[in-house]
């Protein structure tokens, strides 16, 4: 079932049983802007119990806070039930939620254009806080006292930089000046909350736009822990549209630290929360590019396939390519020419570890030496086939005896 048929029968089903039920905040900001939201919320005036009654299967993931997951149709609808907030006492979480009903609902969120509902059934949207005028004007305001609201919640200072990007609207002044004197706090929201909000950034087209948000209200010394770029933002600007996270990344971190990317990027690694396999991609990424620059050209041809066949090879040439078009052009062609000479990029070696021990090798530190010289042979194309890679690894073999 597509997301809006599961959120517009979630919904109908509340107000069947008499309940009050919208879609709510993202995705009603989003059908404004002509974009296919990717989910759906409901705000309800139904309380958890309501809404378990209603649906048998929901579970709650924050009931405190009246927020229930209903399963249908194979699609997951948050439902959450109209609440009013309490003071922050953590810069994160109301010290205390009372349910209420839209209007307060509407004027506890943190923008405008995310105080939004609308009714599902008549498509009627319903406004408390002028963020369709918001949106139509192309202005990010904060919902009321724009201190207040990022006083609540620290980490819309930088949620206030991806919205200002990704919907190319310009930040009411007030708004503006906030996310500023808040920017510092920044450092004492959670790391994985950090890391997500930047993630979302760059895998978008607009995170050039995001990322220079975040350099001029001075938030990187919160979300990446260090203070004030080397350059311009010309390499995150020129990524494809659909680069990846970890493209996106290396190419932010290569305008900021220019031709030494590498020194001091594990710090990144840890305020942006990665997962290993992320901050391992991120390391390898940045490690390929410079290996790219500095040596390619006098790099022999099984030395080349190895840097080709990394597992990050993608990310690293639209890094190079967004760094230097003409180059990293010659590069990609040149792997190109690679993948089609001598079995390719990375055939299945000719010989195997097992093959070693069967010839009287024993396993130990040599090991992996021995058989990466013959890989390169086969890479180059001294070795072209299975047989005569024996009998080089059974010469090798005896003059190692002698």
């Amino acid at each position: 079932m597509p997301p809006y048929d599961a959120a517009y029968a979630v919904a109908a089903r509340l107000a069947d049983r008499g309940h009050r039920a919208y879609f709510a905040g993202g995705c009603v900001r989003d059908r404004l802007l002509d974009i296919e939201p990717f989910d759906y919320d409901i705000a309800t005036s139904a309380t958890p119990e309501e809404i378990r009654a209603v649906f048998r299967s929901a579970r709650g993931v924050g009931e405190s806070f009246g927020v229930m997951l209903v399963r249908l149709g194979g699609r997951t609808v948050e439902v959450a039930t109209f609440r009013a907030e309490g003071g922050y006492e953590d810069g994160r979480r109301p010290s205390r939620v009372d349910f209420s009903d839209a209007e307060h609902d509407a004027k506890r969120r943190d923008f405008s254009i995310n105080g939004l509902f609308e009714d599902p059934r008549t498509g009627e949207v319903i406004d408390f806080v002028d963020g369709r005028k918001d949106l139509e004007r192309r202005i990010l305001r904060a919902i009321e006292d724009p201190d207040r609201r990022m006083d609540e919640d620290r980490l819309r200072t930088l949620r206030a930089a991806r919205f200002a990007a990704r919907f190319a609207l310009s930040v009411d002044p007030a708004t503006e000046r906030a996310v500023v004197r808040f920017a510092h706090d920044l450092k004492g929201v959670s790391r994985e909350r950090v890391g997500a909000e930047v993630r979302r950034m760059m895998e978008h087209a607009t995170r050039a736009t995001a990322a220079g948000l975040i350099e001029r209200w001075e938030l990187d010394e919160g979300c990446l822990g260090e203070v004030a770029s080397s350059g311009s933002l010309e390499a995150l600007a020129a990524l494809p549209r659909q680069a990846a996270f970890v493209a996106s990344l290396a190419a932010w971190r290569f305008d900021r630290q220019g031709r030494n990317p590498t020194a001091g990027h594990g710090s990144w690694s840890h305020t942006l929360a990665l997962s290993n396999r992320d901050a391992d991609d991120f390391a390898d990424a940045m490690e390929t590019v410079v290996e790219i620059e500095l040596s390619w050209s006098s790099l022999s041809v099984s030395a080349r396939k190895r840097l080709a066949a990394r597992r990050t090879i993608g990310e690293s040439l639209a890094v190079l390519g967004a760094r230097r078009p003409q180059f990293g052009s010659e590069v990609v062609q040149s792997i190109r020419e690679l993948g089609e000479i001598h079995g390719g990029i990375a055939p299945q070696p000719f010989v195997t570890g097992v093959d070693l021990i069967g010839l009287g090798e024993r396993p130990g530190p040599q090991f992996k030496g021995f058989l990466d010289g013959l890989y390169d042979m086969q890479l180059d194309g001294r070795l072209t086939d299975r047989a005569a890679a024996l009998d080089e690894a059974r010469r090798r073999v005896a003059l190692r005896k002698i």
